[in-house]
């Protein structure tokens, strides 16, 4: 029987504790990808995003197993934040102004041509509205500060403002690239107060 991978657990990328900011160097991964605007509390981008990225990531996790005797455990939906202001993510928690990037990590032997063969069939029946958007690309973050909240989304910003504000600095260091979520718990299924996500942020010394 093919041993079947949970990158969830293998990867050190993917721990963290709750109440600790770690720092840590992240390896270049792969996703899949798609991008979007706005609340995603009510952005039909959003909806239309998440429907397109999981169709492809469990026809590729099929083909893996398949064709190259691979398997592994789908990985949870992840997502890039940013915007314009990034107060807006501490203090106003305005969602109308957030960009997002939502993904979903694929191990790296999925290839260009596994990925377009997968979205092939993943539009064969029930073509998702967003599936020509969804790309195969490499994301590289490196050095990262991360933490585990566990409760609902909006009551991240307290966490993510000693983040950003105390330990990041207070540590030499300073922000760069994009906000980083990882959802542990599937929102559609875990009570909002008991759902696990991974708050990572890009980080640089100060000094460079």
């Amino acid at each position: 029987m093919t041993e079947k991978t949970d990158f969830k657990k293998s990867l050190d990328a993917y721990r963290a504790k709750r109440d600790r900011f770690r720092v840590l160097e992240v390896p270049d991964l792969q996703y899949l990808m798609i991008d979007g605007h706005g609340d995603p509390n009510t952005s039909t981008e959003f909806t239309g995003a998440v429907e397109a990225l999981y169709p492809v990531a469990y026809k590729l996790k099929f083909a893996s197993k398949r064709d190259l005797d691979r398997d592994y455990v789908v990985m949870p939906l992840e997502g890039l934040w940013w915007a314009a202001d990034m107060d807006s993510f501490t203090a106003a928690r305005d969602k109308s102004r957030w960009d997002w990037t939502l993904m979903i990590m694929v191990p790296d032997w999925i290839d260009a041509a596994m990925f377009t063969v997968a979205v092939e069939q993943a539009g064969a029946k029930n073509r998702p509205a967003r599936l020509d958007e969804v790309r195969l690309e490499s994301l590289s973050e490196r050095r990262c500060v991360q933490t585990l909240h566990i409760g609902p989304f909006d009551a991240e910003a307290e966490v993510l403002a000693r983040m950003h504000n105390q330990f990041i600095p207070g540590n030499g260091f300073r922000m760069v690239g994009k906000h980083h979520e990882i959802y542990l718990s599937d929102a559609r299924k875990v009570a909002p107060e008991k759902r696990r996500t991974i708050l990572r942020q890009p980080v640089a010394e100060r000094n460079t």
